[in-house]
């Protein structure tokens, strides 16, 4: 079983409930050693100066911080200290508030809460109740040595204890270039419509793959077999995910086609320039397919 990050307890009002915290994600990144290219001997980092180059040892190093370009204002032991927040080991909810409310840019990591001895029958009435009311517990927790906002949600038959951004830390949105309110027609907005629905399917967390790390992985497999020798490159093919962009205009395209051609069949007393001509609609549902697929 994986080991617990940090033990401690839900508290609201004067309910207590033994925990511990769980990873409920994992990290699948490649990581990569720089080496020197002529022995493989992995490369290391000094601690170096700017100012002369010269190697720094660790007890030499203070911490600082950067207030004006260049100048700077240092913070010791004591200083941290006097703003150090008590670690109670408490995941201290100081709210209960509707899951819609909340949008879900704040959350950004997830921990399994598993209930520890005694706390089973508390445990299990909170979550069940969070989830008859769709509610969600924000709370303030200190791990380690940092102060986290958090949600406590019911998932699955666990409690899941979400990290979440403070509000002062999301980006403002208002300040992007972006289309507030634009005309569209109707022609266009059905176009686009049916292309989401045709493309609409049940959500199946196991049909993405990292296709990058696997394809990566596969060199990496490869040139350890071979012993770190040069492989042959193999043919790529086609590339996964120009399809995507290129499908729907290519199908839009062949159906516009086959429109023409009825439309030139049904009005052959019409003079050979309408049959080259292209209708407003038609214009109009061109751009609308080009911008969709952009």
């Amino acid at each position: 079983m994986a080991r617990a990050i940090w033990k401690g307890s839900i508290s609201f009002g004067l309910v207590n409930i033994p925990i511990a915290l769980y990873a409920a994600t994992r990290q699948e990144e490649l990581k990569f050693r720089l080496l020197r290219k002529t022995d493989l001997s992995p490369v290391n980092y000094k601690r170096v100066a700017e100012k002369d180059g010269k190697e720094v040892p660790w007890d030499q190093i203070v911490k600082g911080y950067e207030y004006e370009k260049g100048k700077y204002v240092v913070l010791r032991d004591e200083d941290f200290q006097r703003v150090d927040l008590e670690a109670t080991q408490t995941v201290d909810i100081q709210d209960f508030v509707d899951l819609e409310e909340i949008d879900p840019m704040f959350f950004y990591k997830p921990y399994y809460l598993e209930p520890q001895k005694g706390g089973d029958k508390a445990y299990a009435l909170l979550r069940d109740a969070l989830k008859d009311t769709n509610k969600v517990g924000v709370a303030k927790v200190v791990i380690k040595t940092r102060q986290y906002l958090a949600g406590v949600k019911p998932e699955d038959g666990a409690l899941v204890l979400e990290l979440m951004h403070f509000a002062d830390e999301l980006a403002d949105a208002d300040k992007l270039h972006v289309p507030k309110t634009l005309e569209v027609g109707k022609r266009e907005m059905n176009m686009a419509k049916s292309l989401i629905d045709s493309m609409s399917s049940k959500w199946n967390p196991e049909k993405y793959k990292d296709d990058y790390r696997e394809a990566l992985m596969e060199v990496i497999e490869e040139k350890v077999e071979a012993g770190g020798k040069e492989i042959e490159e193999k043919h790529k093919g086609d590339r996964p995910g120009i399809g995507f962009a290129e499908e729907p205009r290519t199908e839009w395209a062949e159906g516009e086609k086959q429109r023409q051609i009825a439309r030139e069949k049904s009005a052959p007393e019409q003079e050979s320039s309408v049959a080259v001509s292209v209708s407003p609609d038609a214009a109009a549902h061109s751009e609308a397919a080009r911008d969709l697929t952009l």
